[in-house]
């Protein structure tokens, strides 16, 4: 035993835990709150990074780096397992529209998806595959016919 181990027992002391706003004797006529302003009311609702009317910091620093978001190519993005369950041998955006396939319509269709083998020799309109699914598809003797785009180009809004 030594004595810069020695340690009170947890209640020996008689310290009572501090109860905030229950009169003079509980230790503080404020409450633990300090003195006036927004902080003392009861329903303190104060958003993170308000400063109180100054400018906060967040708005004070200025952006940095560069957000490819606007540029970003997007796809309806379909697995070759989902066209073996649709069983169709023609793949177009018609039929995948009628199957509830393609969650948005104005996108291009994009094929992914090369670990399956295929039953069928699918014929595909498409705008966009992959390698592996090319090769694929021409295993199994099935064609692609890669359509255009004819979605319009994004353009950037700060030219």
């Amino acid at each position: 035993m030594k004595l810069n181990t020695l340690k009170y027992k947890y209640g020996s002391r008689g310290h009572k835990e501090k109860v905030a706003g229950r009169g003079f004797g509980s230790g503080s006529k404020r409450g633990f709150k300090g003195n006036k302003g927004q902080g003392q009311r009861a329903t303190v609702n104060v958003r993170i990074g308000f400063e109180g009317g100054q400018t906060p910091l967040y708005r004070r620093v200025a952006k940095i780096g560069f957000n490819n978001h606007e540029f970003k190519n997007n796809y309806n993005v379909i697995t070759l397992r989902q066209i073996e369950t649709l069983g169709n041998e023609l793949v177009n955006r018609k039929i995948l529209e009628d199957a509830r396939i393609i969650k948005k319509n104005k996108l291009p269709i994009k094929i992914i998806g090369s670990e399956i083998k295929l039953s069928k020799q699918y014929v595909f309109d498409v705008e966009k595959v992959t390698d592996g699914v090319k090769a694929t598809i021409e295993k199994a003797g099935g064609k692609i016919n890669i359509i255009s785009n004819n979605m319009p180009k994004k353009v950037s809004k700060n030219k």
